[in-house]
Order: structure tokens, then sequence, then C-alpha cells
């Protein structure tokens, strides 16, 4: 048992009450007998009777009051200080019960490590919890959000061929098509976060060569690409690495499609390379950049500037977010810095070689 915190306060108050009562009983007694043997020797016993007197017996009776009393009130005081974090943490759990999450707990006196312990344990998991429930009060507005146009746009146009104002030949399917498809990203988006969130995601791990992976997403992506004005510019290593290639498809897609709907168009390189066991992965646009209030927040959930919450070719706010999840399950990390060109450069790292064991999809 270590002599720290609560049980040193226990120890040192406890041996406090034993040395006081032992002074108190010696020097009490000496004082007693001393005055009393003064003032009349008769008050006191004779040595070969054991018999207390009145006196005696009074005087012992008095001591005794006076260390329960010590005693007491050493007792209060401790349990004062014990209790005081612990009835704390009582009454801000029957709130939190009833649904006050922003209740706090207080420690009181620190040196009692023990209780001021469960108080920060309890105070940080309070915190946790309402940031978790402001978070889902978010994500709910914002998904809300984000479903509400698609749905409305497929309820009206097929509203309106039920009651005749459309003929089906009328009826621009393309467009429809466009807004499902942007309904299943939004959904694959959302799944992937909440694995990545919950800790589910799984990784087919094998060593791959990303440059074909790429490669074909840039063929994918090129039609759209050119017509918004972007021109590809690859410089990829083929040195191998271990990852989930369908995951890292998805991260090239989100930045790719990140920069079509936010970048200016111009020159976008994508840029593969090894540096002290990482596998990095960027991609640099030509402008107009990241403002520097925002760049630390890009890769939240939802997180837009202004400008993107009303243009409505805005993605739904959950690409990057999506890019940092699945560089996290793969051990590494992403991050966004201003570009040479002026840019934003978004860089994904992983180590080349994954340190956990794959796990079977």
């Amino acid at each position: 048992m270590r002599f720290t915190g609560l049980n040193r306060q226990i120890v040192l108050s406890m041996s406090v009450l034993m040395v006081s009562s032992i002074l108190l009983i010696w020097i009490g007694s000496w004082t007693f007998f001393a005055i009393a043997f003064k003032i009349d020797p008769g008050m006191l016993s004779e040595p070969d009777d054991w018999s207390p007197t009145t006196a005696e017996w009074l005087w012992i009776f008095a001591i005794t009051i006076f260390g329960l009393g010590l005693a007491a009130f050493f007792a209060i005081k401790l349990a004062s200080r014990i209790l005081k974090p612990i009835n704390s943490v009582m009454d801000s759990v029957r709130r939190v019960a009833h649904g006050d999450l922003s209740a706090r707990a207080f420690a009181g006196d620190r040196s009692l490590g023990e209780t001021a312990m469960l108080v920060d344990d309890f105070n940080s998991m309070a915190e946790r919890l309402q940031r978790a429930a402001k978070e889902s009060e978010t994500w709910n507005a914002a998904i809300a959000h984000e479903l509400r146009t698609p749905v409305t746009i497929l309820r009206g146009t097929l509203q309106g061929v039920v009651d005749g104002v459309f003929k089906p030949e009328e009826v621009p399917f393309s467009s429809l098509l466009a807004q499902v498809e942007d309904l299943g990203r939004l959904i694959e988006d959302l799944r992937t976060l909440s694995l990545a969130d919950s800790g589910y995601m799984q990784l087919r791990m094998a060593w791959t060569d990303l440059t074909l992976e790429i490669e074909e997403v840039g063929r994918l992506l090129a039609p759209d690409m050119e017509a918004a004005g972007f021109a590809l510019q690859l410089h990829l290593s083929d040195h191998p690495v271990c990852c989930d290639a369908a995951r890292i498809r998805q991260i090239v897609l989100a930045l790719l499609d990140n920069a079509r709907r936010y970048a200016h168009p111009g020159l976008l390189r994508v840029r593969t390379r090894v540096q002290a066991g990482q596998y990095c992965l960027s991609v640099e646009d030509a402008g107009p950049g990241i403002p520097e209030e925002l760049a630390p927040h890009v890769f939240e959930a939802f997180r837009r500037g202004d400008s993107a919450r009303v243009d409505l070719n805005a993605g739904s706010g959950l690409g990057l977010a999506v890019v940092e999840a699945i560089a996290r399950a793969h051990g590494g990390s992403a991050a966004c810095t201003r570009g040479k060109a002026g840019g934003s450069l978004f860089t994904v790292k992983w180590p080349v070689e994954h340190g956990a064991p794959p796990a079977a999809g």
C-alpha cells in the first residue's frame, strides 16, 4: 500500500491523535498528582491501595471525556475533508442522472489524492458526456440538413409525376440519379465515420503498389475534373506499402472531389513518396487555400467555410473527416497546410509497414 494521498492523511491524523492523547495523559496526570499532593495528600490513594479515591475517579472521568472530545474533533475534521469531495461527486452524479450534464464536482483539499482523482475523473467523464451530447445534436441537425435537399427534390419530382404535373418523359432522370448518388455517398461517409469512431473499421491490409490505384482514380475522375478546369499532375512512387487499397482510393477520391468543389481551376498535383518510414500521399491545388482560422478544423465533420455554406455545389462536409478517419485507422494522420503555390496542401501519412496485424474484412 502506497503511503500517499488519503492513506497518508489517515495515518498522519491517527498518529497525531495518538501522540496528543499520550501527551495529554502523561502531562495531565503528572500535573494532577503534583497539585493534589501539594494541596492535600489525603486526596490520593496509598501506594498499597489499588482502589482510586473520589478525586482520582473524577480525574479519570475528566481525562476520558477530554480524550473522547479530542478524538471526536480529529475524526470530524478528517471526515469532513474526506466527505466534502465525495458528497460533491454524489450531488453531481444525481444532477447528471436528471439530465444536467453541466454538473461538476469540486475537489476541495487536493492533498487527499484518491478523492481528488475521483473528482477529476468524474469531471472528465461529465465533460465527455456533455461534449458527446452536443456533438450528437450537431450531427443530427447537420445530417437532417444534408438529407433535406436531395429528399425534397426527389419527393417533389415524383409527386409531380403522380399528380400529372410532369410527364415521365419530361423528368430529368440524370439529375435525380445524381441526387441519389449524393445520398449514397453521404450514407457511406456516415457509415465510415461511425465505424472509425466506434473502433470497428475493418481494414483489408496487404502490400500494395498504389501507383495503379491512384492512376485508376485519376482516369475515373478525369472527365469531371477537366470539365471543371483542372489538370491532374501525378508524381507517384512505386514503393510498396501495407494498406487497405480500397480505403486509400476513398481518400484520393475525397481529396480530389474536395479540390474540384472548392479550389480554383488549375493544376492539381498528386504526389506519393516514402519518408522516414512513412508513406506520404499529398494533394495540392492552386488556391485559394484554407483560411487560417478554419485550417485546424477542416477534418471535423460538417465544418465548412462561409462561402461553402451558400455554394449549391458544396459537398456534405464529411469528405475530409472520412480522410482523417481512414488515416487514423492506418495508424497515421492527416494534415492541411498552405502549399508553395498558395493553395491548400493536404497530406496523409501512415507507416509503410502497418504496426497492427491486419483485421479480417
